[in-house]
């Protein structure tokens, strides 16, 4: 994982004039997931999460609220919605985001040497203000998630095409890896290499650090800061969430449970 990482480092730091607004689109509810790095973990058949988050981002200076949920229909299959709010965009614009909608299927379990693998179906209603929508947008995804001791690795190859032709499809590559230092401390990486949808080239290159707490039995909390590579935009990101998780047993445990 971490070769992958500089790899991914050094074929991105190409130099790009290129600025787009950095939006959001579907992210993941802790703790499957790093920041915006999907896991192929989901909710089991009935479960359910919820999560808010604020992304504090500077040059250019705005505030994003993320609420986003999960609802796993069955023990591989997940429903995933983000709705994501913009306020005080260069000190002057608020709106909404596009609102995006996804289902991660886990098609594979990982094995003693295998990863688990996963795919991912994408939607965003073009409900958006005009500043920070693409007209709406829908893509696909493979996620990899592999477990090595305390450490985990997850890896996302994203692409989505915009809801209007003038705007370029969108693809991008996020890797992150998550070490449980303690039964209920995490300490999160996270890179992302993305071509926006106003580039043909990448133009985000991006790394992000930080450290996630199971704060009660129900309730994660989220800290980070991310910090752009290539001096764009937005140049230094900081990052904090509380997800809400109901107790829920796990898949296997409940079989038992409901076999007896």
């Amino acid at each position: 994982m971490k070769r992958l990482y500089w790899l991914l480092l050094l074929i991105f730091l190409k130099p790009d004039f290129v600025y787009a607004f950095d939006v959001s689109g579907l992210q993941p509810v802790a703790p499957n997931g790093v920041f915006s790095t999907f896991s192929t973990e989901s909710r089991p058949k009935g479960g359910y999460a919820f999560e808010v988050g604020l992304d504090k981002s500077k040059e250019p200076d705005f505030y994003r609220f993320l609420f986003k949920g999960s609802y796993g229909i069955s023990d591989s299959l997940e429903f995933d919605v983000t709705v994501p709010y913009i306020y005080n965009f260069e000190s002057s614009v608020d709106g909404m985001e596009d609102m995006s909608f996804g289902l991660k299927h886990r098609f594979y379990d990982e094995g003693k040497y295998g990863p688990s693998l996963a795919y991912l179906l994408t939607a965003s209603l073009n409900n958006g203000r005009n500043d920070f929508s693409t007209n709406g947008r829908f893509g696909v995804g493979l996620i990899l998630s592999k477990r090595v001791g305390p450490f985990k690795g997850n890896i996302n190859v994203l692409y989505e095409k915009p809801g209007t032709g003038r705007l370029k499809d969108e693809v991008s590559f996020l890797a992150g890896v998550e070490l449980s230092a303690s039964h209920n401390f995490t300490i999160l990486g996270e890179l992302l290499a993305r071509k926006s949808y106003v580039s043909s080239k990448y133009d985000q290159l991006e790394t992000r650090f930080g450290y996630r707490f199971k704060t009660t039995d129900s309730i994660y909390t989220t800290f980070g800061a991310g910090l752009d590579l290539k001096k764009r935009n937005p140049e230094v990101r900081f990052i904090f969430s509380i997800s809400y998780v109901p107790g829920e047993k796990k898949p296997e445990i409940r079989r038992i449970i409901e076999e007896e």
